[in-house]
């Protein structure tokens, strides 16, 4: 009677069994280790059917021979916390919801997308991302109706409400350039900066600004902790000093500082570039 080949037995474990009880994946450039019953915890997913139907030599590799997935591995960590648990737990004020939205549906997890999928208001508009567009977008009505209604939750609110607020200074930071001729008689022509920058305790930022605060540049950070790498998703610094006045702020101190970045040979226009920081405190 003929021995059983060795090679084919190992050869038969291995189809049977691919896959390492510990797991190491490269998401994006972020790595994750997790266990393999993990991974398959959610069948009919993209990574069930990776870690399930596929050969292990089949799948693509890093360097260090790490499982490699082509997609955002920031927001990979929200969709292994899910496939651990059944549970969506996100931060306050969590900015990239549409973006993990899109990354649910890749890896083929309906119960998620419907966690992420923006809810309906009762007049039946997106209860989400409500800062895409300026305000001078939006109809001419708007901000009076929304005056009217700050004005209305102001007179309503009890006497002491404004006494249980924390205190505290919140910083603006506006970088800017602007154009100017020979003639300085000439209006200066100014260019649009898309980008205004909150630095303070990260509660107050959140409190103040709510959905319109962006913080994609320093995510999870604790409430009391403090921040300069937020900013916020519109462009002009007014909108930033109503939303302040609103909060009880007052402008306690600002500084702004200029130079001349460029010099047109033909026309000598000049491009001057300007930072300024306007400084807030709520008592």
């Amino acid at each position: 009677m003929a021995l059983a080949d060795p090679a084919g037995c190992a050869k038969g474990g291995e189809e049977h069994n691919p896959f390492p009880d510990i797991i190491e994946l490269n998401v994006g450039g972020q790595v994750y280790i997790t266990r393999h019953p993990t991974l398959v915890s959610v069948p009919g997913s993209l990574l069930w059917e990776m870690f399930t139907q596929k050969n292990a030599r089949s799948l693509a590799r890093d360097s260090k021979g790490r499982f490699f997935v082509d997609r955002d591995g920031f927001l990979f960590r929200y969709i292994l916390d899910f496939m651990r648990d059944q549970q969506l737990v996100l931060p306050e004020h969590f900015p990239e919801r549409g973006r993990l939205q899109r990354e649910a549906e890749y890896f083929m997890l309906p119960e998620l997308v419907k966690l992420l999928a923006p809810k309906l208001s009762e007049q039946n508009s997106l209860g989400d991302d409500p800062c895409q567009s300026d305000p001078e977008e939006l109809s001419p009505g708007a901000d009076t109706a929304r005056n009217l209604g700050s004005a209305a939750n102001a007179a309503a609110a009890p006497a002491g409400a404004a006494e249980g607020r924390r205190a505290g200074f919140i910083t603006i930071g506006y970088r800017g350039s602007y154009t100017l001729g020979r003639d300085s008689q000439t209006d200066a022509k100014f260019r649009r900066v898309a980008r205004i920058m909150v630095c303070g305790k990260t509660s107050l930022a959140k409190e103040v600004f709510g959905d319109t605060l962006n913080e994609s540049r320093d995510p999870d950070r604790p409430p009391e902790r403090y921040t300069s790498r937020y900013y916020l998703k519109f462009t002009f610094l007014e909108q930033a000093f109503d939303k302040l006045a609103d909060a009880g702020f007052h402008m306690v101190a600002c500084n702004s500082t200029g130079t001349c970045a460029f010099a047109h040979e033909q026309t000598d226009d000049r491009i001057w570039t300007s930072y300024t920081e306007y400084v807030f405190y709520r008592e």
